[in-house]
């Protein structure tokens, strides 16, 4: 299946891509679509939303899915 991942501020200053096409297994969840990430964005701390909803890295994935990935955001 082929899911869109997108990421936002400043994870997609470091991978250096906004939106990128993966192809996983059927069955996949966001923990899987995670292993696929560029070494510069692992370790660092986001949120995850499948289709504008927030998810779990145990969240089940679907063929046409947009997973974004969010940093945390602060403000004072």
């Amino acid at each position: 299946m082929e899911i869109r991942l997108r990421l936002f501020a400043g994870l997609r200053q470091v991978a250096g891509f906004k939106e990128k096409v993966l192809t996983l297994p059927d069955g996949a969840v966001v923990a899987d679509l995670l292993e696929q990430l560029p070494a510069s964005i692992v370790g660092r701390t986001f949120y995850i939303a499948i289709n504008e909803e927030y998810a779990r890295r145990d969240s089940a994935l679907q063929d046409g899915d947009l997973v974004a990935l969010l940093p945390p955001v602060s403000g004072g």
